[in-house]
């Protein structure tokens, strides 16, 4: 008898294997997804009585157990009924289909089909057990995987949680519930301090092509579950640098949101980093965080390149206990998710990156936590794609310890040198208008460009408004890896201004791209040599040079310094090509113009708009530098 099942158990696992072979060697389709999955469409009860929408997609297999895979969203499920959702099986979410993973989305509270009340980044509640009505976006969750566990037939008990940008923020929210079933959380391109880094502020300036497009949408009311998207705004023109520009003063905007959009309205209301805006600060409850943990992000992501750098980090110092790791990739927002991950407009990365993170990152990890599956054996804590070089590099910890912050000064004659200056009086000015902003790329477009984080600079470089440094050629690579600081002397003849740091890869003048190597999207015909690539810029407004909860006027006519970290980069400067540092005070469309004085830009009139006159120092003892993060 006892061989008899011992056979029956032996040829049942070669069935299952020969199924699973079958499975990645089909093509999957909407017609295979009919055959081989079920779509159930559930009301999760939360602590408070309100229900969620919840769609599941679960194997009709029964041979083994199968994890849950699940994504919370304020962007809707859809479709909703019968049909199953193309991104399962259209997307690299198919890997996890061939793997027999049970898929799971969810509307996100008061969004789409769901009950309850929106909340903007709704803060997490630190002590809500026991307190009745307390809820957050971790308790949501909790009680969420706590019903699937218990009510969906077949699961194996265990849980992973990922999503991308907003999804994201949710993803770190159900890392801090600690339900014992969740055992691996993603956070991607998580939105995690939106005053800070994240896609609507950088440090304080308002970022308005973003923001007001976004928000005219998302930002309506919905005063019962529906299933309908809410209409965008109907531009009157496909130029946005001249609408925006004609728009004029923030408030002006109202015309078109009206009251109703909350979070709106809420910003004008707090125009500094109060305790509102901490208070939806992703990063203040990342301790003891029991899941394990992969961030992701992607190093030219001109939505979010804020948050997963900075969420890793947190979650680092944090919660050091965590089995934390971050993958970083040469990527747009979400494009490690779609796409090759091959080019970002004109700059060439040399393969497919997304392919690559997708097999060999993404699924090994949720394989290996919720599966038992494999090995992380080749998954490091820190993994990064590093751009110039075009090469992943993996590290132990995030900055790499083998980095040495190192000074780079802006010279007299518009020279960048690792030497400091001696002059003695030595100096740069420009007139910052607000009439005339600097362009954020040269096209004539309607939406922010995802390729402008790679643009050529070489527009900006010709504006009378915008100082330019640059090195000698280098004659050895000069690696770059982790966070950089701008440390500006300045003196203004107003009481604010913008300070917009760009770090770009000067191209050799005989530059050319292997031509037996090309991308989906690339330009053929660009003129890449002598191309000015845009590494990474920043913006800083100037008033919260020394805090960023009262800001602070400038004296007109006196020196101050203006010190702000610059996100991390990732990327090698080749033997042969130059260091450029760029400055400027405006960056128009992508983030709001500056009054040029100490007055609320979300309440302020177009009159209160003026020039400045903007002095940089960079002599002797009064030096202006950027430092950089050499990895040695």
């Amino acid at each position: 008898m006892k061989s008899m099942k011992t056979l029956h158990y032996f040829f049942s696992v070669l069935l299952a294997v020969a199924c699973l072979t079958n499975v990645k060697a089909q093509v999957i389709d909407s017609a295979w997804m009919a055959n081989n999955y079920t779509k159930q469409e559930i009301m999760i009860p939360m602590r408070d009585g309100i229900k969620l929408y919840t769609a599941v997609y679960a194997p009709k297999s029964n041979t083994e157990k199968h994890p849950i895979l699940m994504m919370r969203t304020p962007y809707s499920c859809t479709p909703y009924g019968v049909q199953m959702n193309p991104r399962v099986y259209r997307t690299h979410w198919v890997n996890y289909v061939k793997e027999g993973y049970i898929i799971v989305q969810q509307d996100v509270r008061g969004r789409y089909m769901s009950e309850g009340n929106f909340v903007d980044v709704r803060p997490f509640e630190k002590n809500k057990e026991g307190r009745k009505g307390v809820i957050d976006e971790a308790s949501d969750t909790y009680d969420a995987i706590d019903y699937l566990v218990k009510k969906i037939p077949g699961n194996n008990g265990k849980v992973g949680v990922f999503g991308i940008s907003y999804p994201g923020f949710y993803s770190t929210m159900a890392a801090l519930s600690n339900h014992p079933s969740l055992k691996a959380v993603s956070p991607q391109a998580p939105v995690t301090d939106w005053f800070m880094g994240d896609d609507f502020h950088h440090n304080g300036a308002f970022a308005l092509m973003d923001g007001f497009s976004f928000y005219y949408t998302f930002g309506k009311v919905r005063p019962k579950p529906t299933t309908a998207h809410e209409k965008e705004f109907e531009f009157p023109t496909q130029d946005g640098y001249d609408f925006y520009l004609k728009m004029g003063a923030i408030r002006n905007f109202s015309v078109h949101m009206g009251p109703e959009i909350k979070f709106w309205e809420e910003m004008r209301r707090h125009p500094d980093y109060d305790e509102w805006w901490k208070a939806r600060d992703a990063r203040r409850a990342c301790y003891n965080i029991k899941p394990a943990m992969l961030t992701v992000g992607g190093t030219f992501d001109a939505e979010d390149c804020y948050g997963a750098w900075n969420l890793y980090k947190a979650i680092e110092k944090q919660s050091p206990t965590t089995d934390s790791r971050m993958v970083m990739g040469p990527w747009f927002h979400g494009g490690w998710s779609r796409g090759m991950g091959a080019n970002l407009g004109n700059v060439r990365f040399g393969s497919k990156t997304s392919e690559y993170y997708q097999t060999t990152m993404e699924l090994p990890f949720f394989n290996y936590h919720l599966k038992g599956k494999g090995s992380l054996s080749d998954l490091a804590e820190a993994n990064v794609f590093f751009s110039g070089e075009n090469n992943w590099k993996q590290f132990n910890q995030w900055p790499p310890a083998q980095v040495k912050m190192t000074d780079v000064y802006l010279r007299a004659g518009n020279r960048l040198s690792f030497t400091a200056p001696e002059e003695k009086n030595a100096t740069s000015v420009y007139i910052s208008d607000p009439a005339h902003p600097v362009p954020y790329t040269e096209d004539v477009h309607l939406h922010r460009t995802r390729e402008y984080m790679s643009d050529d600079q070489r527009f900006a470089a010709r504006r009378p408004d915008v100082l330019t440094f640059t090195t000698d050629v280098l004659t050895e690579d000069v690696v770059l890896g982790g966070p950089v600081v701008a440390d500006l002397k300045v003196a203004l003849s107003t009481g604010d201004a913008d300070f917009v740091v760009k770090l770009i890869d000067v191209f050799p003048d005989n530059f050319k791209y292997d031509s037996t190597y090309c991308c989906k999207g690339v330009k053929n015909e660009v003129e890449m040599a002598g191309y000015q690539m845009l590494v990474r810029g920043e913006i800083m407004r100037g008033r919260y040079r020394n805090s960023f909860e009262k800001p602070e006027a400038f004296v007109p006519g006196e020196a101050a310094t203006v010190k702000f970290e610059i996100p991390d980069v990732a990327h090698t400067f080749k033997k042969g090509h130059k260091l450029m540092v760029q400055i400027q005070s405006t960056w128009f469309p992508l983030f709001d113009r500056n009054p040029q004085q100490l007055v609320n830009p979300y309440t302020c009139s177009d009159a209160d708009f003026i020039k400045s006159e903007i002095t940089i120092l960079h002599q002797a003892g009064a030096t202006s530098k950027i430092i950089l993060p050499v990895l040695k």
